[in-house]
């Protein structure tokens, strides 16, 4: 599969992973938000993660990306990271035992044991690539990308599904700030993007769509336009 953006897109669209809510909901970033980026119910379905996981390996050979590892930010990139590297390594000409590692990422650091261990359930090795699910101030990217280089761990790349395209508290964006710590930000979809196409799909009402343009207003790292 080549990489292609608005087929990846589509592919959004069609299952529902971007939409509008109602009400308010207070997101982990403490942000109060009136549209919403959830990957769950792909990471729930075999079919729909095995979908994902081309797109993924499609973006990461177009960004000419050679990696030895792929580690999810946890807990909501895990599954999406495990199943990219086992698809990945499986393709290398050098696939063999001992030359890839299947490796997780713990929720919380465990408190005894091996440095190491006490982030990682089998520590990445070699040329690693982050994957994350969604995108806003990127705390928990953050902590994941600081452990690894903390552990000496090369990181070439974070890639994220859906950049929900938002500064952080300090004015600064997520990309800014890994860029700060010489570590490359790619996202495969932008919420300024896809939201003016999902408000056309799902038609929620003008008050709804007043409510996400000033949210960007307030957030976003550019203004936002859907009525």
């Amino acid at each position: 599969m080549s990489w292609k953006k608005e087929e990846f897109y589509n592919f959004i669209v069609k299952n529902d992973v971007i939409g509008f809510f109602k009400e308010p909901l207070k997101l982990k970033s403490g942000r109060f938000s009136y549209w919403y980026i959830n990957w769950r119910n792909i990471a729930e379905d075999v079919f729909s993660l095995d979908k994902l996981t081309d797109y993924i390996l499609s973006f990461v050979k177009n960004l000419g990306l050679k990696p030895d590892c792929f580690f999810g930010v946890p807990e909501g990139a895990t599954k999406l990271a495990l199943i990219t590297q086992y698809k990945w390594a499986k393709n290398q000409e050098n696939y063999d035992k001992g030359v890839y590692a299947l490796s997780m990422g713990r929720a919380k650091p465990k408190k005894h044991g091996a440095p190491k261990d006490k982030y990682f359930l089998g520590v990445p090795r070699g040329k690693t690539v982050i994957l994350e699910d969604v995108t806003t101030t990127g705390g928990s990217l953050l902590t994941v990308v600081n452990n690894l280089l903390e552990n000496d761990i090369k990181i070439v790349a974070t890639i994220s599904l859906s950049n929900r395209n938002e500064l952080r508290d300090d004015d600064k964006s997520v990309e800014e700030i890994l860029r700060d710590k010489g570590v490359k930000f790619y996202a495969m979809s932008d919420a300024v993007e896809l939201l003016p196409k999902i408000y056309q799909k799902l038609k929620p009402g003008k008050d709804i769509g007043k409510h996400v343009e000033e949210y960007f207003l307030k957030y976003g790292i550019i203004k936002l336009k859907l009525i």
